[in-house]
């Protein structure tokens, strides 16, 4: 999918919810929150926000909550995901926050990386849009384990 082919209304819609999912975010560690919305190919959004645990370890971000949430339902299409993230409590003018490295290569493992769009949010007025492929260069994937 074009960048061009992604609807503004469709971006905006994803920042509003992801900006919504991050309200539910569990960071009392980092006090850095995220929230995430996926969108399916079928145009299903699915949200998510990262949780933190004292162990460090067991933590999930945002973008991986709305990836396993899609998965465990049998959807594995993906079209674009939109991530809003920024210090806690932080309201109106964010940061834009790109996935960390764990994050990107899920979406290796689902997503075609020349078409598969990320959207980093601050509000719906003001976001970026990449690829996959501009985010994660040379990205191992599924197609690499091939014979």
């Amino acid at each position: 999918m074009a960048k061009e082919a992604l609807k503004k209304e469709t971006v905006e819609e994803l920042i509003r919810k992801a900006l919504e999912a991050r309200t539910y975010s569990y960071s009392p560690y980092s006090h850095y929150e995220v929230g995430a919305a996926l969108l399916s190919k079928d145009g299903r959004i699915f949200t998510g926000c990262n949780i933190e645990n004292a162990a460090y370890t067991p933590t999930i971000c945002g973008e991986r909550t709305a990836f396993f949430k899609a998965v465990s339902q049998g959807v594995r299409d993906f079209t674009a995901i939109a991530v809003v993230a920024g210090p806690a409590g932080a309201l109106g003018e964010l940061p834009l926050g790109a996935p960390c490295g764990v994050c990107r290569q899920v979406m290796m493992e689902f997503c075609d990386p020349a078409s598969f769009l990320i959207i980093l949010g601050a509000t719906p007025e003001k976001y970026e849009v990449y690829t996959l492929e501009e985010l994660l260069p040379r990205g191992f994937g599924p197609k690499d384990l091939e014979g």
